[in-house]
């Protein structure tokens, strides 16, 4: 499951606010500055200190939010650029890059060598 299909998933658990909420925030890292590792962090607290009405809730979207870290975060460094791109849902954005410059900042967020 990639990032836009985790974030799909997510939403369809709850409407929740703070579940809606990291859905939104997990989709807007794809264009802030951040890496894989900083968005890693700052789910895991996003789910540390967010309150969820259901504990049944939180313990499915955390596990979603576990398998993805663990297929897609935790094994980057074996990884392709293209992989990379699929797995964070960046191919489009990658494609539509109009050089160089913007290229790197992909391969920076993605933790990736030219």
């Amino acid at each position: 499951m990639n990032i836009d299909e985790l974030t799909k998933k997510i939403r369809k658990v709850s409407s929740e606010k703070n579940i809606q909420e990291l859905s939104d925030f997990i989709q807007k890292w794809k264009f802030d500055k951040k890496n894989v590792l900083e968005l890693r962090e700052n789910v895991e607290r996003y789910l540390g200190h967010a309150r969820f009405d259901k504990k049944a809730d939180f313990d499915k979207v955390y596990e979603m939010w576990s398998d993805f870290r663990d297929s897609a975060i935790n094994r980057i460094d074996g990884m392709t650029m293209n992989e990379r791109l699929y797995w964070f849902g960046l191919f489009e954005l990658f494609e539509n890059t109009k050089n160089e410059t913007e290229q790197e900042k992909y391969y920076s967020k993605l933790m990736a060598k030219k």
